[in-house]
């Protein structure tokens, strides 16, 4: 297995957040053989993981996997080849602050998250030449206690670099993940896929948390539909603003048929108000008028959601 600077060694790989879906990942690459390492600031969980291992159990059956290094603070680590930002969205920032204190100038950060503004939020705290997008499809995990991660699924996990392009590096980090496991593919446009998932995300998730609904039921009732699929098309036009190439035409017909591939299912967002945190609102629904103002586009419908949605976690502590 080749090093992301060209070598033959074993990776290490560090997953910075190990939360349900950073812990399936570290369990699956230690699984591989690789040198795997998490950090995350949940202490019992950290302590469980170096303890005992990783239960994890699921999609991919119930084990204990052994050999994680689990720490709370990334200057515990030795240097990684690559580093998974699995974080929400409001933790990259400081995610990327840790990373730039002790990465080495070959080594890669590859963040995976929901909504927008990821690499932005990387930007300020280290130079982005090295930094890999990542988009996950159709995976579900969450944490049934210290130590312990229930996998649901996993669909596909889409990877591109920052700044466009296919190169041997992000072959490199395709392999690495392919070979632990995941239905992994390296894209030259990964913006356009992370746009795609982002307006479908936009559509489902403010909605279904503001009606207190599953994404079958939004879509059932028109009115919700309507409040939906306004969402997103107020995502998709400043989108085509932005220059993004999206791969279809129709976009109600686009997320139409999303949704109706998941009617059971509660987004993200919806689940973090039921467990009395708050949400990714600002990296999701939050980005659309951010981004309308920018370019005089008007999000109405993005607006009321969004109001709805922060004024219900004004009452959360967490």
């Amino acid at each position: 297995m080749m090093s992301s600077s060209g070598g033959t060694t074993t990776p290490h790989i560090a997953i910075i957040g190990a939360g349900a879906m950073g812990s399936v990942y570290a369990g699956m690459f230690a699984e591989a053989g690789c040198q795997t390492s998490v950090v995350d600031i949940w202490h019992d969980h950290i302590v469980a993981i170096g303890k005992n291992g990783l239960r994890l159990e699921g999609a991919s059956g119930d084990r204990m996997i052994p050999g994680i290094v689990a720490v709370n603070d990334i200057s515990e680590l030795a240097a990684a080849d690559l580093y998974v930002i699995a974080t929400k969205a409001d933790g990259v920032a400081a995610a990327a602050a840790d990373i730039a204190k002790i990465i080495n100038p070959d080594a890669l950060v590859l963040t995976i998250q929901n909504g927008l503004g990821a690499g932005d939020r990387i930007a300020q705290h280290m130079p982005t030449d090295n930094v890999l997008l990542g988009v996950a499809e159709g995976f579900g995990a969450s944490i049934k206690g210290p130590g312990h991660i229930h996998h649901n699924a996993m669909r596909q996990i889409r990877i591109g670099e920052l700044n466009g392009g296919m190169t041997d590096r992000l072959r490199w980090v395709e392999d690495v993940w392919q070979n632990a496991g995941f239905a992994v593919k390296a894209f030259d446009d990964i913006h356009q896929l992370v746009w795609e998932k982002f307006i479908c995300n936009v559509m489902c998730s403010a909605p279904a948390t503001a009606f207190e609904c599953t994404i079958g039921e939004l879509f059932d009732d028109p009115e919700r539909r309507q409040v939906a699929l306004g969402c997103m098309l107020e995502a998709y036009n400043v989108g085509c603003a932005k220059g993004i190439n999206f791969s279809f035409s129709d976009p109600v017909d686009y997320g139409s048929k999303f949704a109706a591939t998941m009617p059971n299912a509660n987004p993200s967002m919806r689940l973090d108000h039921l467990n009395g945190k708050r949400s990714e609102i600002d990296a999701i629904n939050g980005m659309v008028p951010v981004l309308g103002r920018e370019l005089e586009i008007e999000t109405p419908y993005n607006n009321a959601m969004v109001a709805v949605v922060r004024a219900r976690e004004a009452k959360f502590q967490t």
